[in-house]
């Protein structure tokens, strides 16, 4: 039986919910909601933070959450399964959106979102809250992800309806509450990363004309400080899973974590996007996935080598959809599942290696094999061959060129027509 309503310190009443389950991450905006929480429902609140191997060093979170007010904390290892279940059958789907991003935010939310709806069956809680922004993508993708696992559950989202409006707030909020923080008025960029990437967006990066400065990157270094020799670099494939660097059989984990290295030493895996959101303003964020950058091209190169015309083709125009659906936080839709039973089919050839060079920022595919190649030399050969048969592209061009052929004909008769008219 539900406790009664409690009173809150301007005479309104709190509505009871039992147990929220906050999405934490220990920053100040998440720290500042343990209390907020309290002040405005009649419940407890339990702290949820996972690791997908973000920057943010997460070995003290559970007790500040405790000293924030938190009732409980659960902290979840989620690298494994990140990679493995979210970012490798991305990758393999070759979801790239609008033309550079691949997809490091995303790919992350619907994972994160999951846990929680767990954290949240385990404590018999009534609601799930999260610090995402009313104008952001985040929201939308912890929500819809809640309501496609979790329908029964509240959705509680401060930044929608709280009074806090900035940084300084936010401090003077944790101050009268005696929440420890360690941040400051003071905050150039707004920066999200995991194993697969990091961003920055916020400050000069705001203005598209400007050129995004060098601390807006973590993961890489400028290429005009990269090394000055090129560097080389195999990645092995079995139907379509990155399994190998340079012979070498790794789990998905030390796979990007070897490849962030290295590629980061070559400047390799910037981008700057201007990019549509979801909620339908352009925003501009410099995004780095340095490994990612050498995985994707590795894979749509070996696909260039194993894949039909038909079939690549397909992918291509399905890829798109693909990246869509992971954008905007559509990852548990029973399109998606179709999707991936479509990607899956036409991974079976994607088996072989692939050989990348490392320059300057540069990062090119410059030798592939594989035992389901449909490269075959003596078919695509200049030299005399007893394959091809030269004489019959004639009657393959009569024919192909039919069409045009009389359509243009007809075309003709009827200017001259006109003419003689």
């Amino acid at each position: 039986m539900n406790s009664p309503a409690l009173t809150t310190r301007n005479g309104g009443v709190k509505p009871y919910i039992g147990k929220v389950v906050l999405a934490y991450s220990g920053g100040l905006d998440t720290s500042v909601i343990i209390p907020w929480l309290k002040d405005n429902y009649d419940c407890e609140v339990i702290a949820y933070a996972a690791d997908v191997g973000q920057p943010d060093d997460l070995s003290g979170v559970e007790a500040k959450a405790l000293a924030s007010g938190a009732t409980r904390a659960h902290v979840y290892d989620l690298k494994d399964e990140f990679i493995r279940d979210y970012v490798f059958p991305t990758l393999r789907a070759g979801a790239i959106y609008e033309r550079k991003y691949l997809l490091g935010t995303s790919i992350a939310r619907p994972l994160i979102a999951k846990y929680q709806v767990e954290v949240a069956r385990i404590e018999q809680a009534g609601a799930v809250a999260h610090g995402c922004t009313g104008k952001g993508n985040d929201q939308v993708r912890f929500e819809l992800t809640f309501m496609s696992l979790a329908p029964d559950l509240k959705i509680i989202a401060p930044w929608r309806t709280w009074d806090i409006r900035s940084r300084e707030d936010a401090l003077d909020y944790a101050a009268a509450h005696n929440i420890p923080v360690t941040a400051t008025a003071r905050k150039i960029y707004s920066l999200d990363g995991n194993l697969w990437h990091l961003s920055h967006e916020g400050g000069v990066i705001e203005d598209p004309w400007e050129e995004p400065p060098g601390d807006a990157y973590g993961l890489t270094v400028s290429p005009e400080e990269a090394p000055d020799e090129a560097e080389y670099v195999t990645i092995g494939f079995e139907q379509g899973w990155p399994v190998m660097v340079d012979g070498l059989r790794l789990d998905p984990v030390p796979i990007v974590k070897q490849l962030n290295e290295l590629a980061g030493k070559h400047g390799v895996g910037r981008i700057t996007l201007l990019e549509n959101r979801l909620v339908g303003m352009k925003s501009r964020g410099v995004y780095e996935t340095p490994g990612g950058t050498i995985l994707m091209t590795a894979h749509r190169e070996l696909e260039h080598l194993t894949l039909d015309k038909m079939t690549m083709r397909a992918k291509d125009t399905l890829a798109l959809q693909y990246a869509d659906l992971v954008y905007n936080g559509q990852w548990f839709t029973p399109l998606k599942g179709a999707l991936d039973a479509f990607v899956d089919k036409t991974q079976g050839p994607v088996t072989g290696d692939v050989r990348l060079k490392l320059y300057k920022g540069a990062c090119e595919a410059v030798g592939m094999k594989s035992p389901h190649s449909l490269y075959d030399e003596a078919l695509a050969t200049f030299g005399e061959d007893d394959v091809y048969q030269q004489s019959d592209a004639e009657g393959f061009i009569r024919l192909f060129g039919l069409g045009q052929k009389v359509a243009n004909i007809r075309d003709r008769n009827a200017q001259q027509s006109e003419v003689e008219r």
